[in-house]
């Protein structure tokens, strides 16, 4: 029996999920302190962040990790998605995924 070659095309549920699995890994790498620290230290020159600081900024991480996606943020992201019918992310893309988490370390470091 011949296989057919099927492309199935992305549906906003397939790529909002996928935007929510890519966020939430990048999440969890940033909800271990060692990775957390080494970032705040490159990108805000603050070498250290103390315990209270750590805790606000975890809790404040977590609650990412159940939000739903913020579809107006990743707007740009879908709308490329489904017009290239490819998930492939740019660096342009990879920043948006970044700004979300920087905005809470800005809440809680300045």
């Amino acid at each position: 029996m011949p296989q057919t070659n099927t492309t199935q095309r992305w549906t906003q549920e397939n790529i909002i999920d996928l935007i929510r699995r890519i966020r939430n890994d990048l999440v969890k790498d940033f909800l271990n302190e060692r990775c957390l620290q080494a970032y705040v230290g490159r990108h805000f020159n603050m070498h250290q962040i103390s315990p209270q600081r750590m805790a606000f900024i975890q809790r404040a991480l977590k609650e990412i990790l159940i939000s739903p996606v913020d579809v107006s943020h990743y707007h740009q992201l879908i709308e490329q998605i489904k017009a290239t019918d490819t998930a492939s992310l740019t660096a342009g893309n990879e920043k948006l995924f970044y700004d979300e988490i920087e905005k809470i370390l800005q809440e809680h470091l300045l």
